[in-house]
């Protein structure tokens, strides 16, 4: 019979895939690997085919929904519970494969490669600003033992760096001085590219008449509203502002039980 819902169970070379019939008997469960995908599935009518929404989900959705398939992404946490026994690749998209056809099953909007574009922009300026905050904190706690401090704020430990850089004449062991100029001039490379991803994002905002529109929020700029875009999507997957507020965690968790309403800390709710 002819194969209507798949599972496919993602990673990075060996897949497993998990089909069944429109009556629910097993077709076939077997793995795959990378090079065979896109063939095996180019073989197979339309079907459904569900996937955890993990690393690579959203290019193999695209790549078979090219082919004629419907994709379904969901949440690896609402998929779990679905696992009968143990952990095993065949075991995990047979779970898939169940999860995908519950009718109350929340799903995952698929991203564009435009999408993933932009948030290839936000990951690297998050991963940056972690790595000035970290280079910063360094830089005072190695100081701190010469008996120099820094006020607090980003603009203060710029410029001590800056004078460090420009051999203000600190009265440093020369050791020191080496590791605490090599690290200040790594902040303020960072912070220098930083500032081009940000002049990049607010360039990409400028292009999309969705950002724009979300810049009209008081406190929103183009690097929120690029990110929230780029991340959401066109939101028809959240059937009010309610499950959006859930999803972004503006509204308490809910924890009631017998009759009783307990409303636990504000957080995401997905």
């Amino acid at each position: 019979m002819q194969v209507t819902t798949i599972g496919l169970d993602l990673a990075k070379n060996i897949f497993q895939v998990h089909g069944v019939t429109d009556d629910g008997d097993m077709s076939f469960n077997k793995p795959l690997r990378r090079v065979q995908m896109l063939p095996f599935f180019a073989k197979l009518d339309p079907c459904l085919v569900g996937m955890e929404a993990c690393s690579s989900a959203h290019y193999w959705a695209r790549e078979l929904s090219a082919l004629g398939h419907e994709e379904k992404l969901m949440p690896p946490a609402y998929v779990k519970p679905y696992v009968k026994r143990g952990k095993s690749d065949a075991a995990d998209a047979e779970a898939i494969c169940e999860a995908v056809t519950r009718p109350t099953m929340r799903f995952v909007e698929m991203k564009s490669a435009e999408q993933q574009a932009i948030l290839c922009q936000h990951r690297a300026r998050e991963m940056m600003v972690g790595q000035r905050t970290q280079l910063s904190n360094t830089i005072r706690g190695l100081i701190g033992e010469f008996g120099i401090t820094i006020r607090k704020g980003l603009e203060s430990i710029r410029n001590f760096a800056q004078s460090i850089e420009d051999d203000n004449g600190y009265d440093l062991p020369d050791v020191a001085l080496s590791v605490i100029t090599s690290l200040c001039q790594q902040l303020l490379f960072l912070h220098a590219r930083i500032l081009r991803l940000d002049k990049a994002i607010a360039t990409t905002a400028k292009m999309d008449h969705r950002i724009r529109l979300l810049q009209t929020i008081p406190g929103i700029g183009p690097v929120n509203a690029s990110a929230i875009v780029a991340t959401v999507g066109s939101a028809h997957q959240f059937k009010s502002g309610r499950d959006f507020a859930a999803w972004i965690g503006l509204t308490p968790l809910n924890k009631s039980s017998g009759g009783k309403e307990r409303l636990g800390v504000i957080g995401p709710n997905v």
